[in-house]
């Protein structure tokens, strides 16, 4: 329902507390993957400790939190965290993303992340509340309403 009405957003930004409290609880869903994914791959694969392996086991990781974002930013425009602090991710005509525009941006928030966060840091000084990466890409993190 809350899919496809227009009204089920508020058009104000979202606060840096709701902000915050959705990066935290993101990084305990990555963190989960990451885990469950290391697993898998170091169960299947042996040590990845050096060499060519390790660089693999980077990537395959990296991937994998990857698969993750794009899959929940293209099919609902949130991942749980989002849903949890009622944050949904929209372009600038209102819509979810396409798989192309979810992968960009998820590349772009991975540079953010190597360049010390100030991808995310942006935030603070943005008057809506929005990443480097959002800004650029004009998307938008949009409050849902209670219902």
């Amino acid at each position: 329902m809350l899919e496809n009405s227009s009204s089920a957003y508020i058009k104000q930004a979202p606060s840096m507390l709701v902000l915050g409290a959705c990066f935290i609880y993101e990084m305990l869903v990555v963190a989960a993957i990451l885990f469950v994914s290391a697993f898998v791959f170091l169960w299947l694969f042996g040590d990845a400790s050096h060499g060519l392996k390790r660089h693999l086991f980077q990537f395959y990781l990296w991937v994998t939190v990857g698969v993750y974002f794009i899959w929940c930013w293209n099919k609902k425009g949130q991942t749980l965290a989002m849903k949890t602090w009622r944050l949904k991710l929209l372009n600038e005509q209102a819509q979810l993303l396409t798989p192309q525009k979810a992968a960009l941006r998820y590349f772009l928030a991975t540079l953010s992340l190597l360049f010390f966060g100030l991808g995310f840091i942006w935030a603070v000084a943005d008057k809506e509340h929005q990443y480097w990466h959002d800004r650029y890409m004009k998307n938008k993190l949009t409050t849902i309403k209670q219902s």
